[in-house]
């Protein structure tokens, strides 16, 4: 197949390149050129920003496309107009946050969908983000109609060059061993995919001319984020590691949040999205391997030791001061 990939080279996308590589595909990729720009050096590579400028996209035509970063309507919009029906079967990757919330546990691909007061908004934060994708998604079934189209709604994604290091920042935390301290309710729920098996079953998906809606999730729930923890600890952390779980409102008391707590549920106002049916993925091939195995990966990744992100996660120092006053609050 002649596949297509808008972006490419961060995360996701990356991982998709290099699925469809892997498979014998005939791969373009048409991204600004800024990230990893020497990264498969056997796919063609087409240089453009796709808020500016899609003339790198007036010849030539796909069988499948790919867009891994389009984030408000107006770029899918763009991006069809260029491509002028030359893209083939369209796959867009969104995301689980485009549900409305509450949402029950094993809410399946049909649940009602979340809808932004300002509509016309391109300011992408934690409150619009989802909204945006829902209005991104229509804007895909207007442009290139629902029997050509697969959406891909993945939830927290994990794996080897995560840039958002809110999972690998549980990895490196675990595998310094010690009291860790972990939030909330080991009951609240999570949901995670890793990058790579998302980006095998998506091309596979695409092989297969396959339409849809699919939940890219695992496992299915119930999960909770002392499962999590858990599974973690099991390939990482060093004898006599263990988990103190403090409150969530004591947490919030303390002004502790998502960026400081990676992943925390309870920090997220929309967290029961993360209790997704993953069924429908799972009968077309959707195939995650173990979780264990995914944190191996990641903790063998060739990183610097002690690097994360800037702003994710607790420093040494402050985690202690909260585990002494958490144990005071107790007493």
């Amino acid at each position: 197949m002649r596949i297509l990939i808008v972006g490419g080279t961060a995360f996701v996308g990356r991982h998709i390149a290099q699925a469809a590589i892997d498979a014998g595909h005939d791969v373009t990729m048409f991204n600004r050129g800024q990230t990893g720009p020497g990264l498969f050096p056997e796919a063609r590579h087409l240089v453009g920003d796709r808020d500016a400028d899609l003339s790198a996209l007036a010849d030539g035509s796909w069988d499948a496309t790919i867009d891994v970063c389009g984030y408000v309507p107006r770029q899918v919009r763009s991006l069809a107009a260029a491509l002028g029906g030359r893209g083939g079967q369209h796959m867009f990757i969104s995301s689980v946050s485009v549900y409305r919330t509450p949402v029950a546990a094993g809410y399946t691909e049909d649940a009602p969908l979340a809808e932004l007061a300002e509509p016309d908004t391109e300011q992408v934060t934690a409150e619009t983000y989802g909204g945006l994708k829902v209005l991104c998604e229509r804007a895909v079934a207007d442009s290139y109609g629902t029997d050509n189209m697969t959406i891909v709604r993945p939830t927290y994604v994990i794996g080897p060059y995560d840039r958002s290091y809110r999972f690998t920042w549980w990895v490196d935390r675990l595998a310094r061993g010690g009291e860790v301290l972990a939030p909330g309710d080991p009951a609240d729920p999570i949901q995670v995919i890793d990058a790579r098996d998302m980006a095998i079953w998506s091309v596979s998906l695409l092989e297969r001319s396959i339409h849809g809606t699919f939940h890219a999730a695992s496992p299915a729930p119930p999960f909770g984020f002392g499962q999590l923890l858990a599974a973690i600890a099991a390939e990482v952390a060093p004898r006599g590691t263990s988990f103190t779980w403090a409150d969530s409102g004591f947490l919030h008391a303390e002004g502790e949040d998502v960026a400081s707590i990676p992943l925390w549920p309870a920090a997220d106002a929309e967290s029961d999205i993360n209790a997704a049916y993953p069924a429908a993925a799972f009968a077309t091939g959707l195939s995650p391997r173990p979780l264990r195995q995914t944190v191996a990966d990641i903790r063998a990744e060739d990183r610097t030791p002690g690097s994360g992100r800037p702003g994710v996660g607790l420093t040494a120092e402050r985690e202690a001061e909260l585990l002494a006053r958490w144990a005071a609050a107790s007493r």
